[in-house]
């Protein structure tokens, strides 16, 4: 798979800084300005993108009365049919192509998450940059190859995925012509307690299927984020709220302004720490070289005296002979007369 993929304008490859999607999801709140607001502030946040998620309640599941299309009891959504939360979750299509103004006037990148063929035809048709597949839906063939055909740059998240649903979503991709994926490491806990995160898969993910990987995060804070782009996530997607206190479906694991623009900053900081892999001595450090130590001499010696370890000694600064040379000048003579304190140097060696 591409090793450097492009979206909208900016290039993610194994050297750029980490592409920072802040995703909307239901923080909207069924309030268009509430929306707009927002990514407004995801811009002062530093993010590079605004990610939100394409469906109707239709596209999700059935409108029925069953047990079964009931959220789980084990969900911070437990007691709601699916339908009902999916209704209250979804943004409307309309929403969409004025949220993509607003984010390209901006400089971010717009982007969603679509649910059936109906959503990807839509975001098709305002020609969105890149798609994402939620974590839920990596099972989704039909839908992976529908979204493939779009020859866009796919992001997919891999939460509840075993390796054998990772390896059939990649080969549905390569079998569709598209081999621009992201694979984030996701964990599909509402919210993600440290124990389950696992951010070593991310260069696992990396590593084994040859591809950019990244870091889909559900914890309660910032510390993921930031522990992933030390290990390489060169994408991370992470809720964004524009006021907690305003509550929401994801409010709970999602960052307000602050704390996004802390974990960005933070992330950006993590970057530079990392540096290149290449071992190099910058000019800073090429000037701090002679703070190290060499060879001096330590008392007044006469020209023909043997070097001892009591006339000689390796110390700070380093203007004298490397101290690699100090067993070597033992028990030869001094050339010259050398006062104390002077720099050793090979002419004064006979």
């Amino acid at each position: 798979m591409q090793k450097s993929i492009k979206i909208g304008d900016r290039e993610i490859s194994q050297d750029s800084p980490a592409f920072i999607i802040a995703e909307l999801s239901a923080n909207h709140n069924n309030d268009l300005d509430l929306a707009i607001e927002s990514v407004k502030a995801m811009k002062e946040c530093g993010a590079d993108a605004v990610k939100v998620q394409t469906f109707t309640p239709d596209s999700m599941t059935l409108d029925h009365p069953s047990e079964i299309f009931m959220t789980r009891k084990d969900s911070m959504w437990a007691g709601q049919s699916l339908y009902s939360l999916y209704e209250e979750g979804s943004l409307p299509y309309d929403w969409h192509i004025k949220l993509q103004e607003v984010a390209k006037d901006l400089g971010l990148i717009f982007f969603s998450a679509p649910f059936d063929k109906n959503d990807v035809d839509f975001l098709a048709s305002i020609d969105v940059p890149a798609y994402k597949i939620a974590s839920m839906e990596i099972t989704d063939i039909p839908l992976i190859k529908y979204v493939a055909s779009k020859g866009k740059p796919m992001i997919i998240s891999t939460g509840i995925a075993e390796v054998a649903d990772i390896d059939l979503a990649v080969k549905t991709c390569l079998d569709a012509g598209n081999d621009q994926v992201i694979l984030l490491k996701c964990t599909s806990s509402y919210p993600t307690p440290y124990e389950d995160a696992h951010l070593n898969n991310i260069p696992w993910i990396q590593q084994n299927y040859d591809c950019l990987s990244g870091l889909s995060d559900h914890t309660l804070d910032l510390f993921a984020p930031i522990t992933a782009a030390s290990l390489g996530a060169k994408v991370i997607e992470k809720h964004f709220i524009l006021d907690r206190s305003i509550g929401s479906l994801d409010s709970k694991f999602s960052l307000d302004k602050k704390d996004f623009k802390e974990m960005v900053d933070a992330i950006r900081a993590t970057e530079k720490l990392k540096g290149s892999q290449d071992y190099m001595v910058t000019e800073k450090m090429k000037k701090a070289y002679i703070s190290s130590r060499s060879i001096f001499v330590i008392k007044d010696i006469q020209a023909g005296e043997l070097f001892t370890e009591e006339n000689i000694k390796v110390l700070r600064p380093g203007y004298g002979l490397h101290p690699k040379h100090f067993e070597g000048a033992l028990g030869k003579t001094a050339s010259v007369m050398l006062e104390r304190g002077t720099p050793l140097s090979m002419d004064h060696i006979k």
